[in-house]
């Protein structure tokens, strides 16, 4: 574990009551550490309320119930609010008489990132009555029934329209299903000393520009094309050739100064009338892939999408790792080695430094990693960790919550994307990105960061109705973004 100096970092419970002990060791008493939560709820709560709304407030027996209890209190001065309490500690009403009567808003104060079994039956039914109504809800920390650890439901957990976190988030904020629970994600700063920080263990980062930016390399004033690296797509039939293609436009929108797509000969005349910015190249027999090894200045590759040929996708993989060149392996290339990834494994544990890049989707991650996959007790973080770690690449486990995993054990949750993501070609699209970012010299972890985020900033970006064609031409408003923060006072 490293320390959570930036505001990437993502705590456990562990790391919590660690930056809370220091708080308190700092000066600040725990009684105004509540204080301030709890404002800070309230200030969240009371946005968009009208005065003399009516709010229920759920309150539990520990830190979370006695933020609610406070933001109760605060909010009492405006409008007309009912305290549910849950265990210890007074309320106006236990928490088995809620009913849900279309409140204004729900404050759930239950439980909050040291839940770690199923709500009681008490807990229980008033989640199925607020399920049943039409209130808005408001989380603090979590939506109690959520594992902040995991991201996984314990049984019944409320779904919230907005949680509100304090200073760092958790992991079962990005991680499913617990992100959809979140609903919107506010994180409220509280006042805690910036130096305690250094001393408090984070468990992962969020995928955001702040963990990679300083890494990414960027084309500078002075460069030319060369100077941002040479990206191959190998693509394989004519019929297959969309992937192929989708895969090499993003490679050239994701920043590669060149990308070639080379294919089988048969497939160029198809391929040629469908592609002006990228060059094509016949690669046929050995001696076509091996010039192609022998030409240093193309640097980074795409293995897979639309590539069909198993037996050969295992021998271009070797050869490329073989000589220490960067490439992104995903979908054919994948499954080629479904039925024995130990030969994945082997190859990329004796490479000579080559930077290797797994894309698996959930289908692909449990046939190279049936073990790690089929243990029930690994969140998709540890799960992606432990992958990583066997082969010695970095893994994308992909989903609404990619997760991105290095050997050294540095893990990422990514936080852009889109419903509207899962279509046909996006993959593709995410592994031309990676490639580019590889092509132009980013370190692997990074670059993978990278491409994981723009990806999903660029179908942020399009919006609905998005397909995977529309992905390339959202990046140039990325790279934009991306230009923005790295000015000077950018952020």
């Amino acid at each position: 574990m490293r320390s959570s100096v930036s505001p990437t970092s993502l705590l456990d419970d562990g790391g919590v009551k660690r930056a809370d002990a220091l708080a308190v060791a700092s000066g600040i008493p725990l009684a105004e550490l509540v204080q301030r939560a709890g404002r800070a709820v309230a200030e969240v709560a009371a946005t968009g309320l009208a005065n003399g709304a009516r709010v229920a407030v759920w309150a539990g027996p520990g830190m979370n119930g006695a933020d609610a209890r406070v933001a109760a209190r605060c909010l009492a001065e405006r409008h007309d609010v009912s305290l549910f309490a849950f265990g210890s500690g007074e309320g106006d009403q236990p928490l088995s008489a809620f009913e849900e009567d279309r409140y204004d808003l729900v404050i759930d104060g239950l439980f909050g990132i040291g839940l770690q079994r199923p709500l009681d039956p008490v807990c229980t039914e008033a989640v199925r009555r607020l399920a049943a109504g039409g209130s808005q809800v408001l989380s603090i920390d979590m939506p109690s029934g959520v594992d902040a650890a995991s991201g996984a439901l314990l049984g019944a957990a409320v779904r919230a329209h907005r949680t509100v976190t304090f200073e760092r988030r958790r992991v079962g904020h990005l991680l499913m299903p617990g992100r959809a629970q979140c609903g919107a994600l506010i994180v409220a700063d509280i006042g805690m000393p910036p130096d305690i920080w250094n001393d408090v263990p984070s468990v992962a980062d969020a995928n955001e520009p702040r963990l990679w930016l300083a890494a990414l390399r960027h084309p500078s004033a002075a460069g030319h094309k060369y100077d941002r690296g040479h990206a191959v797509v190998f693509a394989g039939p004519v019929e297959k050739g969309g992937a192929a293609r989708l895969s090499a436009m993003a490679a050239l929108r994701g920043g590669a100064g060149l990308v070639t797509l080379a294919a089988p000969r048969e497939a160029l005349s198809g391929l040629s009338a469908q592609v002006t910015a990228l060059m094509l190249r016949g690669c046929d027999a050995q001696d076509d892939f091996d010039g192609l090894l022998e030409d240093e200045r193309f640097n980074a590759f795409v293995l897979g999408p639309g590539f069909g040929d198993a037996a050969k996708a295992r021998r271009f993989a070797a050869r490329i790792i073989e000589a220490n060149r960067a490439v992104v392996l995903d979908a054919d290339a994948i499954t080629a080695f479904g039925e024995a990834p130990e030969d994945l494994f082997r190859l990329c544990a004796g490479g000579t430094g080559g930077d290797v890049v797994l894309t698996p989707h959930g289908g692909e991650f449990r046939r190279l990693f049936p073990d790690i996959a089929g243990d029930g007790g690994l969140s998709k973080l540890e799960a992606a960790r432990a992958a990583a770690a066997r082969p010695g690449a970095v893994v994308v486990f992909k989903g609404a919550d990619t997760v991105i995993a290095a050997p050294d054990g540095r893990a990422a949750i990514n936080a852009t994307g889109t419903p509207w993501l899962a279509t046909a070609g996006t993959g593709d699209v995410l592994a031309g990105i990676v490639a580019a970012q590889l092509a132009q010299g980013t370190p692997v972890f990074e670059a993978a960061c990278a491409g994981v985020w723009m990806h999903g900033r660029a179908a942020e970006a399009f919006g609905p109705g998005l397909i995977s064609e529309d992905l390339p031409g959202a990046l140039p408003q990325v790279h934009a973004e991306i230009a923005a923060l790295r000015a000077p006072g950018g952020g």
